[in-house]
């Protein structure tokens, strides 16, 4: 590919139009334009690169287009049209800016499409192409970002639900306090749909205490539980006024009605995500790694992307994620700190990943608890961990070879295999 001798920088609007500016070698401005979002407006974007040479040797594909934004109607646009597009984080333009009016703040949408363009051409090498991952990634990833959304919700609901409850029926949080999900169970939002208030759980008989179990899924230890509640929601303890309990019991039942939508939603997003992982051809070896379930693999498949060039280092996949280091070292002063700028999404799946290795990978365990040893607190030693997982996993994904116990800790090979947690009823 011949060296660029154009540059290009697009400030992008919801409202207003986007600026185009391109610029030559030396940083003089030789073409601007305002373009809708619009597909008249992507193809004068497009003549308008092509028109820069007549010359065969270079062609508007030679022009990279640098832009805030990865995502967007338009970006899609210009990548399928082959365009090359440089994504640039907006804090560091803003620096870029501050350094060329260091003494006032200026900005203006033509001048911050000017900048972008001089970014590149002065610094090209230091920003990274985007990357083109496969449609099925990109459908993937829409999905697993609107499935975090819809666990944030879930936890947001919740909290509501739980809030709204200690004022009037506490009774109803100390029910499920001890059980994985606590007041998210189906069963309790179920019991809470008939009894919203500590007078009609009382009145609650014990076969339908058991047949609201039975029908919410519960197949394990239902009479147990049945007896539990039947006895816990007839113990004294303190009461709103009748008049203000069947007011709160309602604005609870309000706020579960979200939550059960929010539920619904998440459990479709699970379903649909599992599905699509499984038929993506990276999957077989996603799923070779320890501790790495549909969702936990659809997630790092979401935020890695399937582009077999995006990261040519396990390094720069670390440090993309946030699991390598951060060092600053200026004089007789040095330091070594974690990483914060970086793909958050990535950040905590990597947590929950490594944390589940540790019972699913003797290797896995055996590091972690080196780490521990050598001084690491817990969240230190997790994100250690985190980078020699994704270093594994970097090698496996570029020479297409499952994960394997012996070739990614060696040293622990000879270690005993962990067995699985014991599960205690729910």
């Amino acid at each position: 590919m011949a060296k660029p001798r154009w540059w290009a920088g697009v400030d992008w609007s919801e409202q207003h139009g986007h600026e185009v500016a391109v610029v030559d070698a030396t940083g003089t401005p030789v073409a601007r334009a305002r373009i809708d979002d619009t597909p008249d407006g992507v193809r004068e974007l497009l003549r308008l690169l092509a028109g820069l040479s007549s010359s065969h040797r270079h062609s508007r594909k030679q022009v990279p287009v640098a832009i805030e934004t990865t995502r967007g109607l338009l970006v899609e646009a210009l990548r399928r049209a082959g365009q090359p597009m440089i994504p640039l984080n907006t804090a560091m333009v803003a620096r870029y800016r501050g350094r060329l009016t260091p003494t006032r703040r200026r900005k203006s949408d033509s001048g911050d499409a000017l900048l972008l363009a001089n970014i590149i051409r002065t610094d090209g090498e230091l920003h990274r192409p985007m990357a083109q991952p496969s449609p099925t990634a990109e459908a993937l990833k829409t999905l697993v970002l609107a499935h975090w959304h819809a666990r944030r919700d879930q936890r947001l609901y919740d909290n509501r639900l739980r809030s709204a409850l200690r004022e009037y029926f506490p009774a109803a949080i100390q029910a499920w306090a001890k059980l994985p999900g606590r007041t998210l169970r189906p069963e309790a939002r179920a019991l809470l749909r008939v009894a919203p208030t500590p007078q009609a759980a009382a009145q609650l008989r014990w076969s339908r205490i058991s047949r609201t179990l039975t029908d919410a899924g519960r197949t394990r230890q239902v009479i147990e539980h049945t007896d539990r509640l039947h006895a816990l929601f007839r113990e004294p303890a303190l009461r709103q006024p009748a008049e203000v309990e069947q007011a709160m019991g309602e604005r609870m039942l309000a706020i579960l009605a979200q939550l059960d939508q929010v539920c619904r939603v998440a459990d479709d997003l699970t379903a649909r995500i599992t599905e699509m992982f499984a038929s993506h051809p990276h999957a077989p070896i996603y799923a070779s790694m320890p501790g790495v379930g549909p969702i936990i693999g659809a997630r790092l498949l979401a935020e890695i992307g399937d582009a077999p060039d995006r990261f040519g280092t396990a390094r720069g996949l670390r440090a993309y994620a946030g699991a390598a280091p951060l060092t600053w070292a200026s004089g007789g002063t040095s330091s070594v700190t974690m990483r914060t700028a970086c793909n958050r999404r990535l950040k905590v799946t990597g947590h929950q990943w490594a944390f589940a290795t540790l019972t699913r990978s003797p290797g896995a365990r055996a590091h972690y608890d080196r780490r521990r040893e050598a001084g690491d607190r817990y969240a230190a030693a997790l994100r250690n961990l985190y980078g020699r997982l994704l270093t594994c996993l970097h090698h496996c994904l570029t020479e297409g070879e499952l994960y394997r116990e012996e070739v990614a800790f060696p040293a622990a090979s000879a270690l005993p295999a962990i067995p699985e947690p014991a599960i205690a009823a729910p």
